[in-house]
């Protein structure tokens, strides 16, 4: 079995599967050249696909609204009803999908909401800046110091579960060429822009 666990691969099997992972040569928004790409439009698709009840467990015990924007016609945000109801909000109508996560979060505290924290499919796991004393700085950091503190923001996956995930296939001789070829692309890109493990 995975050291990855099973709930992880899983999801990484059928991310692959239905083309929200692909490997290759990618232009990110950023600019930056990788190796991979997880196009989150299949959100709904691989949470629909995944029977584990780890993938559906709420990180965050204090909040009664799951806001979610609409992103290339579907919800990133969904919520079951455990007995004590529970509301789903989408990002407004009208609104331009290139949004930004720290709006969102001002958008809703200027409608009087508080955000308790952040859940995302996919940490990257790289600097999206360098401060003033020449650090390496996560867009996950900077969200979470606009949230309150370290934990505010959790990840289902991270590169690194990425980067196992084909090791653990390699391992197994059950690799295509082109994963090998991005596993060793991906080692780079991580060596070029990541962030210190925590």
């Amino acid at each position: 079995m995975s050291s990855l666990g099973s709930c992880k691969t899983q999801l990484l099997e059928q991310a692959a599967q239905v083309g929200a992972l692909k490997f290759g040569d990618f232009t990110l928004k950023s600019g930056r050249k990788s190796p991979y790409f997880f196009n989150a439009a299949y959100a709904a698709t691989l949470c629909a696909a995944a029977s584990s009840d780890d993938l559906t467990e709420n990180p965050f015990s204090d909040f009664d609204i799951l806001f979610g924007p609409a992103y290339k016609g579907i919800s990133l945000a969904a919520s079951k009803d455990h007995g004590e109801g529970g509301n789903v909000v989408g990002w407004p109508s009208g609104r331009d999908e290139k949004w930004r996560v720290a709006g969102a979060i001002k958008l809703v505290v200027q409608q009087g909401g508080e955000v308790v924290g952040v859940v995302q499919l996919l940490d990257r796991e790289e600097f999206s800046e360098i401060d003033e004393q020449g650090c390496k700085v996560s867009a996950v950091t900077k969200l979470e110091s606009l949230l309150g503190g370290k934990g505010k923001v959790r990840s289902v996956l991270k590169m690194r579960d990425l980067v196992q995930w084909l090791e653990e296939k390699a391992a197994q001789g059950e690799t295509t060429e082109e994963e090998k070829r991005s596993l060793q692309a991906m080692r780079e890109y991580r060596d070029t822009y990541g962030i210190s493990s925590s």
